[in-house]
């Protein structure tokens, strides 16, 4: 069984994922304690999909969260950097022509600049080795105007419950992820990288450096998931990043 670490070396990610691309949205389901739903229909409530929008779903996993974005008639590209996670996705979305599926790095995505009305990723940019790289990227490919909206978890605010949530991290978690998911060390790391991952306030920031306006997030389930979003400006000036790549920017 694979387990990443904190370095996020993209190959460990994915083979990690790979792992458990079978019953990740079961084991989600349960970890979650049902949340995961609620979470998925208020990310998509944010979107707010139109028919004809052309939307990128990054870290989309099996496609759960892309299949609630064509609903209304938009086409979704659904990204992941776990061949497994989008083999499983294309066979269970055989049959919705509105999804296409394809292997791409968050940090160097195969699309061209501006194309997307809004791009979106759901507890995945906390995997992505260099997040901030990524950000950018989803920058360069949103339309001018176009919206970013990000759904991951982060730190409820109230201490009490902060504690609570972390002892169900390191102590509750385990005992279920043992029943529930094919690859229970897997969620070790998930564990881990929530610990870590920075809280709302920076996570704004991040945004808001990558270049978008409008920058906002919302709580959900008191903190324990933070739903981020900002616009990409009409207009403004290119810019080359801290990564090498021109990207526009405030």
């Amino acid at each position: 069984m694979s387990k990443a670490d904190l370095t996020k070396q993209p190959d460990q990610v994915a083979a990690m994922f790979d792992d458990v691309s079978t019953h990740y949205d079961r084991t989600n389901a349960v970890l979650s304690v049902g949340n995961a739903a609620l979470w998925r229909i208020a990310t998509t409530r944010a979107i707010d999909p139109a028919p004809g929008e052309r939307i990128l779903d990054v870290a989309a996993g099996t496609g759960t969260s892309s299949a609630a974005l064509t609903r209304t008639g938009a086409r979704v590209v659904a990204a992941d950097f776990s061949a497994g996670m989008i083999e499983v996705g294309r066979a269970r979305n055989a049959d919705n022509p509105f999804i296409e599926f394809a292997h791409a790095d968050a940090t160097a995505l195969p699309f061209d600049d501006d194309l997307f009305d809004a791009v979106t990723i759901s507890f995945g940019l906390r995997n992505v080795v260099d997040p901030r790289a990524a950000l950018a990227e989803f920058y360069r490919v949103t339309k001018p105007g176009g919206r970013l909206v990000i759904c991951e978890f982060s730190h409820p605010p109230l201490p009490l419950l902060r504690r609570a949530y972390f002892a169900y991290l390191r102590y509750g978690m385990p005992v279920l992820a043992r029943l529930a998911s094919s690859n229970a060390a897997a969620y070790d790391y998930l564990m881990e990288s929530i610990r870590d991952w920075p809280n709302q306030t920076e996570l704004s920031a991040w945004v808001r450096a990558a270049g978008y306006e409008r920058v906002a997030y919302r709580n959900l389930t008191a903190g324990i998931v933070a739903l981020h979003r900002g616009t990409k400006p009409l207009s403004a000036p290119v810019r080359t990043n801290d990564h090498g790549s021109t990207n526009e920017g405030e």
